[in-house]
């Protein structure tokens, strides 16, 4: 199978060591590098091979599955500090690993989400996820290239809490759900990761499903436990009375008192005072 390798040198687990080892594994492989952001997006479009792989953070799938022309398959290789769609799929978080089982072209259908005309593959937030992704994004860099990693987004996590006094008041109206304090869409499960922790927060989502949210109703610090216990268990979802939960949906529409900050796939898309999700399904082959 001819593959197209599209490599982010910037994700934090790229090197050209490990580009090379994955270029072996992957063999016939032609390598384009990305130079700057939304370059994958473009260089995508230009593919004319069977299928693309894509060496990089979950930046870079986002960039790919938003260019990538219908028809050709995508494998993804975990090059980013967390790389959560190809572990959501259950590909090995080791890169060669990971290259050599795409390599042997077993595919999956699968579905995507859209807010806003733009897809993601596994989660967007409103709200307070999305302004802790806008927090790591100003921490910047260091001298390689590279993101802070999980510990940082802790710490940048616990002093947003602590900054409110971990009280949030609902700000935004999910259309025909309730009124929440922000909102989070799966298209799987888990919803993301700190180090090797799944955070179940839309347990019921699949890839071949439509999309699941989860949005809490308020947030206040006695509620925190409570919140912690469905985050890590992906357990007590069904029953929370503090949660508004939607499943399996095509289609969900977000509304904010002020604009309030979207992230899809762990990138920063700015403000928004509305947000239209959609479910498009069956709508990629993953190599897995």
């Amino acid at each position: 199978m001819q593959t197209t390798l599209i490599v982010n040198p910037y994700a934090s687990r790229v090197t050209p060591e490990a580009v090379a080892a994955v270029e072996a594994a992957l063999e016939p492989v032609a390598t384009l590098t990305t130079q700057r952001a939304g370059h994958a997006t473009e260089l995508a479009r230009e593919v004319a091979t069977e299928a693309v792989a894509v060496f990089s953070g979950d930046g870079g799938y986002n960039e790919v599955l938003n260019g990538l022309p219908s028809g050709i398959a995508v494998g993804l290789v975990p090059g980013g500090g967390t790389s959560v769609l190809p572990r959501a799929l259950g590909l090995p978080r080791d890169p060669v690993a990971a290259a050599s089982r795409i390599a042997a072209g077993r595919r999956r259908r699968i579905g995507l989400g859209r807010v806003n005309g733009r897809r993601f593959g596994f989660s967007a937030g409103v709200g307070l996820d999305a302004e802790l992704v806008r927090r790591m994004d100003e921490r910047g860099r260091d001298a390689s290239g590279r993101r802070p990693g999980d510990l940082a987004f802790v710490a940048t996590a616990l002093r947003a809490l602590a900054e409110r006094r971990a009280h949030f008041e609902p700000v935004l109206e999910l259309v025909g759900l309730g009124r929440a304090a922000f909102a989070l869409v799966g298209n799987c499960d888990p919803y993301s990761y700190a180090g090797r922790m799944p955070l179940r927060i839309t347990p019921d989502a699949r890839f071949e499903l439509g999309l699941d949210v989860t949005a809490p109703r308020e947030v206040r610090a006695r509620s925190l436990p409570r919140f912690g216990f469905y985050l890590v268990s992906g357990r007590g979802h069904d029953r929370a009375r503090d949660l508004l939960r939607g499943h399996d949906l095509d289609r969900l529409e977000l509304r904010c008192d002020e604009p309030l900050p979207l992230q899809i796939d762990g990138e920063d898309l700015g403000d928004v005072s509305e947000a239209l999700f959609e479910a498009e399904r069956n709508a990629l082959d993953v190599l897995v």
